[in-house]
């Protein structure tokens, strides 16, 4: 077993030289470089590695619960903080991919009461990045959960970024309240903190402005998170140094209204692709 910044982890290369990181804790992908160069998820430098901690940055896997959205007292569930099992690896000429699998046990039940099979997959292929959350259920009974893939990008100047795709869209504005409004804007200018749930956002997303573009596309889930903590909040982050505000933006791919249902022995999937371009 490999190890990034000494925990363990499993490094995906193809031939074209694009390659990927991803941790055993959290099932998260911690490192992207495309086959183009340069690295495109945000890390942060003062991240907490530590077991049971949620790692800053990268793609933490958040399940079964968004934020405070339901009954766990935990944020964000407890996927991001718990180890998964490396299930395989494969490369061909053109791709090289890794599935993991988190299941329950004593200590998840204790948590959330339902019997549960994750499994996180992540491929690389050139230029494109696919990562993919299926979730099994596996009880006697029903299952309901939110869930997203809360996807850190880097950038050289967040204020110089457009993302654009999310205009004639509703969301909900988590700075204020939970109030509803709506984006008529061409793009998403970050000036200030920024976090809104963007709703029935199914559509291909342009990141641009920063000397390089990204195209971002998801399937299964109905939302897009945007994220940005600023300057007040990011001070207030152990794990964030107080001006990497400026180097990273969230977007995320995400179910959080309407919690996806489950019956017995029925599954979901949801992928978020990231393309640079």
């Amino acid at each position: 077993m490999q190890t990034f910044q000494d925990i363990p982890a499993v490094c995906l290369e193809t031939p074209a030289g694009a390659r990927a990181w991803v941790s055993l804790h959290g099932a998260q992908l911690l490192s992207w470089m495309p086959a183009c160069g340069r690295e495109r998820l945000y890390l942060s430098e003062r991240a907490d590695m530590r077991p049971g901690a949620a790692i800053r940055g990268g793609v933490p896997v958040i399940f079964p619960q968004f934020g405070r959205q339901g009954p766990l007292a935990v944020s964000h569930g407890f996927a991001r903080r718990r180890d998964w099992l490396l299930v395989s690896t494969r490369q061909q000429d053109d791709f090289a991919a890794a599935t993991l699998r988190l299941e329950d046990d004593a200590a998840s039940r204790e948590l959330w009461p339902h019997a549960f099979e994750a499994e996180l997959t992540v491929m690389i292929e050139g230029n494109r990045l696919d990562i993919e959350l299926e979730v099994a259920n596996t009880d006697a009974a029903a299952i309901d959960f939110t869930a997203a893939l809360h996807t850190y990008l880097r950038l050289g100047n967040v204020e110089l970024a457009r993302l654009q795709g999310l205009e004639g869209l509703d969301y909900i504005d988590q700075t204020k309240a939970g109030k509803r409004d709506h984006d008529d804007r061409y793009a998403v200018l970050i000036d200030d903190e920024i976090d809104r749930i963007y709703l029935n956002a199914n559509r291909p997303l342009l990141l641009s402005g920063t000397g390089q573009q990204l195209a971002i596309e998801q399937s299964g889930f109905s939302e897009v998170v945007v994220w940005n903590p600023w300057q007040a909040r990011a001070a207030a982050l152990a794990d964030m140094a107080p001006l990497d505000f400026k180097r990273m933006l969230c977007v995320e791919a995400a179910i959080t209204q309407h919690p996806v249902h489950l019956m017995p022995g029925e599954d979901w999937c949801g992928r978020q692709t990231l393309i640079a371009v």
